[in-house]
């Protein structure tokens, strides 16, 4: 198959590892920007131009769309999808999980457990809101902050109000949620490819971070998920229309708690954890579902 990888930097390990599988298996794959794509709009004729050819040979796309290009990113993923090729996130999917509100949303109507969280329209009564999450600590976050940015832990009503008001000075939209003191800064990371969880790690924030993110120097382990965070993991992949994911969550004395579901989930810390082969996972799931 023709395999296209939408990614702005090749150099990345998740890109290389899905390059290095892919070939292996004896798929031709291709290293695309999204943001050099040129998308054309024609009757009965959608297509997609990239330097100096028409992507009209390409069987399937992975998408590695970052947080920042998710319009154009998306749109690109969109048009690939109106000419009939395959992707493992679909663009609407995509859009939807990297809305915290509203993936949030979704994923409470459908019944999955999850830190107690309030979004309000910019207040200044921080009382009440910190109340209806149970008091401080409290965690306040950016609706499209990645990586552990945009996240902060506030842990007096004072600290809440002034972070609050500096988010909203900025006109910056935020949730507050629960802070789930016996998670100890640690958050489980369950990777889902085709409806099954392949693999799952416990990330540890380093000492005196809350935040758990490898990307903020915390560790990882492999862990083994007991069945009620096997069954939040799969079904919030399902919510979401989501087959490729990583799902996080929480380890509180209710249960697992879901804290977000990442389209574009990176490779290396899980495979480094699990020292599973979840690059090859994808691939496989590709050629089943081309096919």
């Amino acid at each position: 198959m023709n395999i296209v990888i939408l990614s702005r930097n090749a150099e990345l390990y998740s890109t290389q590892r899905l390059v290095e599988e892919g070939e292996k298996r004896g798929h031709k794959i291709e290293i695309i920007d999204p943001l050099k794509c040129d998308i054309i709009i024609e009757k009965e004729k959608p297509t997609i131009y990239y330097k100096d050819r028409y992507l009209d040979y390409v069987d399937a796309i992975i998408p590695r769309i970052g947080a920042s290009i998710t319009f154009y990113g998306c749109a690109v993923v969109r048009q690939f999808e109106e000419m009939g090729v395959f992707t493992i996130a679909p663009s609407d999917a995509i859009t939807r999980s990297r809305d915290k509100l509203r993936s949030l949303q979704r994923l409470s109507k459908a019944g999955i457990g999850m830190p107690k969280t309030v979004f309000t329209n910019y207040s200044r009564d921080v009382e009440e809101v910190i109340n209806y999450v149970g008091g401080t600590p409290v965690i306040i976050k950016l609706l499209e902050g990645t990586q552990g940015l945009g996240v902060v832990l506030a842990e007096t009503k004072n600290a809440a109000e002034s972070v609050l008001e500096a988010f909203n000075g900025l006109q910056a939209r935020v949730i507050v949620q629960e802070f789930i003191k016996e998670a100890k800064g640690a958050d489980l990371r369950a990777l889902v490819v085709d409806g099954q969880v392949v693999g799952a790690m416990k990330r540890q924030g380093k000492e005196g971070e809350f935040r758990s993110n490898l990307h903020r120097g915390g560790s990882a382990n492999i862990i083994k998920l007991d069945d009620d965070e096997l069954k939040l993991a799969m079904k919030a992949a399902k919510v979401l229309k989501l087959p490729v994911c990583g799902v996080d969550m929480l380890q509180s004395s209710r249960g697992p708690l879901l804290l977000e579901v990442n389209s574009t989930p990176g490779l290396e810390g899980i495979e480094a954890a699990t020292q599973r082969n979840i690059a090859k996972a994808i691939i496989t799931f590709i050629e089943r579902n081309r096919r």
